[in-house]
């Protein structure tokens, strides 16, 4: 895996061979340098093993997304700040099925590095409100459910957030 400034070096060596065939009148060969460009600055922003880790999870192959974020060794280094915050995130999305509690430190890093979609942190707080409810902190986890609640534009996670709710009356 290449180190996250690598990626942008690419680029610009792509982006100088293509004006250098400009120069040498090969207009065809500048033309397709420049369009390759768009790949490695693609992936400075969109890492590809996350890419993959997000299509293996759709299918809910948990072991094939974890295989593909342990080619990840130093995320600090290889990936931006949201990319770090997605990473964070798909590791909590596969401990939640087994561990609700190791989990949560990757949810909370998560939120902290930021996620782009409002759908992807209404998810991350729905977890962390589950680990809250489970903890009998009942204020932190109302606080969660009404932030998930908020970021849940589309009404997808309506029927878990009032199904916790109702969970949360009982304690």
């Amino acid at each position: 895996m290449f180190h996250k400034n690598i990626k942008l070096i690419i680029a610009g060596l792509l982006v100088i061979t293509g004006i250098w065939q400009f120069t040498e009148n090969n207009i065809g060969n500048g033309i397709f340098l420049i369009l390759l460009t768009a790949i490695p600055i693609f992936l400075y922003f969109k890492n590809e093993f996350i890419l993959l880790a997000f299509l293996k999870l759709r299918k809910q192959d948990f072991e094939g997304a974890k295989k593909w974020l342990s080619f990840i060794k130093n995320p600090e280094s290889a990936l931006v700040r949201k990319q770090q915050g997605y990473f964070n995130y798909l590791h909590g999305i596969m401990l939640s099925q087994t561990n609700i509690n190791q989990a949560e430190k990757y949810f909370k890093k998560a939120i902290e590095l930021g996620l782009s979609m409002d759908m992807d942190l209404a998810v991350a707080k729905l977890n962390l409100a589950g680990v809250a409810m489970s903890r009998r902190r009942k204020l932190e986890a109302t606080n969660l459910l009404n932030e998930a609640k908020r970021l849940d534009k589309q009404g997808m996670l309506k029927e878990q957030i009032t199904m916790m709710k109702g969970q949360m009356k009982k304690i």
